[in-house]
Order: C-alpha cells, then sequence, then structure tokens
C-alpha cells in the first residue's frame, strides 16, 4: 500500500484531554556553578508552546484540518497565554476555566540543542471538572468527524467509557493515545495508540514479536476495538486489526533531535486520516512519516501536510542501482515506511538473456521495489563448476542495474541468501522454476515472520548453460 494524502481540510477532528503549557529557556552552557556540581546556563531566549492535548489540537490544525479542543485550564496567564497561541492556530477553544487550579507548565532548560532539566508545575484537577468535560464532549460530538481522547491521565479524562459511549452513539470514530490508567478502561473505542511500555503494563514482558502480535490480538479482542497500533520508538510500529490483518510499519532513519511530542502528532494524524474515512493502515503510514518529520525538530512541534507529501515525493525518487548492504537495508526500511511492497529474489545471472529479462519484470510487476541478490563469483563457480561465472561479480551487477525493472542489487557470498532475507525481510520471495514452494531456499524464512514465496514459471528454450553450449559449437 503506498502513501497517499486525503484532502486533510475536509476533516473535523474534535479533541478530548489535558492541556498544558510547554515553556523553554535556552542559552549557553560553558561553566559549572561554584555553589554545587551543576552547569549553569546563561539563558539567552525563551518560548511557550502548547503541550499535551493542545499540541495535539495544534497537530490536527498545521494539517489543515477544522479542530476543537476541549478541556481545563486555570484562571492564569499561562491559561490565557495557551488560548491565545491555539485560537491564533485556528483552533476553537472550549476551556473550563477552573479557580484556584494553576495551569500546568513544564519548564525545560536546553543548551546547544539538548536538554539539561524539566521542571513541571501542576496541581491534581478536581474531580468535579470532568463532568463538566463530559458535557462539553456530549454538546459537540454530533459536528465532528473523529474524536481524539489525548489522556495523560492528571484529570481531565476521569471515565473514557462515558466519552467513548457518546462518541459511538452518534457513530463517530474514537482514538486514544492513553498513558497510566489500564487500556481495559477505553474498551469500544474504535484504535488505541499505547507505546511499547504501556502495552506491556497490560500483557507483561514479551519475548519475541510473536508473542507480541498475539497479546496484541488478545487486547483488540478483550476490549472491543477495531485496531491497536503500538508505537515502539525506533523499532516502529504495529498495527493489528480486527479482522486479523497485522502490519509491521518500520521506523524511518532520519537524524532525531527531540522525541517530545511525536506521539501527540501521530494521535493527530491518526485522527485525522480516520475522520476522513482512511484506513487504518493507511493512517498508521501517514502518522509514522509524520513521526519522523518531528522527531527531527527541535521541542514540541508539528508536521504539516506540505512537509509530508514533500517526504512521500523524496520517498519515492530514492537511490537506486548497486548498494551495499547497510545503504540497502536503510532504503528497504524507508521504502516499507513509505507503504510499497518490497520483492526479492536471487540468482547468478552469469550471462543475461530473455528468460531472465522477463523474469525479472514480472517479479517486478508483483510490488512496488524490486531487490535482486547476487551470487559472488566464488559462490557461482561451486553451483556451476569451473569456468563459471563467465562474468565477474562487478560485470554481472552492474549489467542488471541497469534494467529499468531492477531497483536494488546487492551482493552475497554465502551459499544461500538466507541471512539477507532475515536481515531485509522482504515482503515477497519470488524464485523461477518447476518446483513448489517448499523447495524455494529461504521460504521458511520468509513465511515464519508473514511474508508471501511465489515461484514464477521460466521462459522456454532459454538458458544460460543453452547459450554457452551453442557458443562452444
Amino acid at each position: 500500500m503506498k502513501i497517499s494524502l486525503p484532502p486533510f481540510n475536509q476533516a473535523r477532528v474534535l479533541v478530548v484531554g489535558d492541556l498544558m503549557l510547554d515553556r523553554y529557556w535556552q542559552g549557553q552552557c560553558a561553566r559549572i556553578s561554584p555553589e554545587a556540581p551543576v552547569p549553569v546556563v546563561d539563558i539567552a531566549s525563551t518560548e511557550e508552546r502548547p503541550g499535551g492535548a493542545a499540541n495535539v489540537a495544534l497537530n490536527v490544525a498545521a494539517l489543515g484540518a477544522s479542530c476543537t479542543l476541549i478541556g481545563v485550564v486555570g484562571k492564569d496567564e499561562d491559561g490565557r497565554t495557551l488560548r491565545g497561541r491555539l485560537e491564533a492556530a485556528g483552533v476553537v477553544c472550549h476551556f473550563v476555566e477552573q479557580e484556584n487550579w494553576r495551569t500546568p507548565v513544564k519548564l525545560r532548560v536546553l543548551s546547544q540543542h539538548q536538554q539539561l532539566l524539566r521542571m513541571d508545575f501542576e496541581d491534581r484537577l478536581p474531580r468535579s471538572c470532568s463532568a463538566v468535560v463530559e458535557g462539553l464532549v456530549a454538546e459537540h460530538v454530533a459536528d465532528h468527524d473523529c474524536v481524539i481522547l489525548q489522556d495523560y491521565d492528571k484529570g481531565v479524562i476521569c471515565n473514557p467509557a462515558n466519552l467513548i459511549q457518546a462518541a459511538v452513539a452518534r457513530s463517530t470514530p474514537v482514538v486514544v493515545d492513553p498513558k497510566h490508567k489500564a487500556l481495559s478502561a477505553y474498551t469500544g473505542a474504535t484504535l488505541i495508540k499505547p507505546n511499547m511500555s504501556e502495552f506491556e503494563a497490560y500483557s507483561g514482558t514479551l519475548p519475541d514479536h510473536n508473542a507480541m502480535q498475539q497479546a496484541a490480538y488478545k487486547l483488540v479482542e478483550d476490549c472491543g476495538l477495531q485496531a491497536l497500533l503500538v508505537t515502539r520508538g525506533a523499532e516502529g510500529m504495529l498495527l493489528v486489526e480486527a479482522d486479523g490483518t497485522h502490519a509491521n510499519l518500520p521506523s524511518r532513519a532520519v537524524d532525531v533531535h527531540d522525541v517530545t511530542g511525536a506521539g501527540d502528532t501521530v494521535a493527530a494524524v491518526l485522527g485525522t486520516m480516520i475522520a476522513l474515512g482512511e484506513g487504518f493502515e493507511a493512517s498508521a503510514l501517514v502518522a509514522n512519516l509524520a513521526a519522523s518529520i518531528v522527531v527531527s525538530k527541535l521541542g514540541t512541534a508539528s508536521a504539516t501536510a506540505a512537509e509530508i507529501q514533500r517526504e512521500i515525493s523524496r520517498g519515492l525518487h530514492v537511490d537506486r542501482g548497486v548498494l551495499g548492504l547497510d545503504a540497502l537495508r536503510e532504503q528497504v526500511a524507508g521504502a516499507k515506511s513509505l507503504g510499497e511492497k518490497i520483492v526479492f529474489t536471487n540468482g547468478c545471472f552469469d550471462i543475461l538473456h530473455a528468460g531472465h529479462i522477463s523474469y525479472l519484470e514480472e517479479a517486478r510487476a508483483l510490488g512496488d521495489r524490486l531487490v535482486v541478490a547476487i551470487n559472488s563469483d566464488a559462490s557461482v563457480r561451486e553451483l556451476k563448476g569451473a569456468g563459471r561465472p563467465v562474468n565477474n561479480l562487478e560485470a554481472r551487477m552492474h549489467v542488471l542495474s541497469g534494467l529499468s525493472a531492477v531497483d536494488w542489487v546487492v551482493a552475497f557470498s554465502e551459499a544461500t541468501p538466507e541471512n539477507l532475507l532475515r536481515d531485509l525481510q522482504p515482503d515477497l520471495l519470488v524464485k523461477g522454476g518447476d518446483y513448489g514452494i517448499s523447495g524455494v531456499v529461504g521460504a521458511d524464512i520468509v513465511q515464519a515472520y508473514g511474508g508471501e514465496v511465489k515461484v514464477l514459471g521460466l521462459v522456454e528454450g532459454v538458458s544460460t548453460s543453452r547459450i554457452l553450449e551453442q557458443a562452444k559449437r
């Protein structure tokens, strides 16, 4: 599935959750305090940005969607600042203003783009506020296409079931970004997006990917969800759906400057995509891409539709040709993160002929990218005997890389490409021949992680051996 962006400006998203103001103090740090072994930062600039559910709302607005935000602020300057920043971005704010309670503030001290210290200024919210929030949600949910519950467990959402029920009664999907509460508290939601630690708080420690997948399906069933998206940081994301399908989305290789707010971005994109009727996998793919954009920025940030489209366009023009394993691994991961299907085949490809061309074109038509793994000279001699290969490895790779059907060419020196298959995990392994799938080397490896294996037919009367025999005659 390739990524494409829907018309975000047609989405109406309601965000509900805990609001906070993120404050940044930045400056140079060149000395240690004589009073204690701590760094001294000469503050040169300050900045304030909406955080928590307010950042989710900003991310929704940054996509170009219509966004309404419901939450609680104190009757103080920080609350007024928060409202001002949000309304300036086009967010419609329905705030409960709480007397004798301060708007939560997170103060971060940074130097050379590194966070040195964070200080939180917050009080527990009176439980009575939750009922007022529920009333506002009931009043506004009918005017929206999706509800995002951004629950930091600070008191705004005390009874998630009430909010979910209000949305479900209107056939409005609900996306939940949880924290601290038991995941069962969100039973009946459309999709829940826990991170790995939150997921393991429900399932217990998971020994491997298979166990994680099974636990995810159990959670979907137990909580009556349509889908579950587990975010795993550098390990990417796992999406499972109630219909039994699943997808593993690798993280994109980017320079990470700050992971603050990346989860908010994922929730915002998921909710906006789902509001427009997009499928869960397509929504997760775009959210994954948006997260890679915001972590490359400093502080709480947003990803715009233009930035996401630019990354999609850039990804569709990745490097082609002969690559080493490290470079190929990066290209394959990038293509997968864009929803592209990776096809893998291997062989000696000593003297390229019409049969090879037809086979490679057929293999490429089965997906979006074709990886051709080619035997080293030594392994060709071991397979084919003395006198082979006729063309050395460099020449064979160069010819293959010039074919329009081939995206990437990589060499391997082992007897089989099994290690490459374990490393790259292509979506589809293809081979040409007249044997069954069980006879394909590496088929068991690919099938074990959920990939496919296909055997393609060969062009009759064409082979390298026959060409060589004719040349000898």
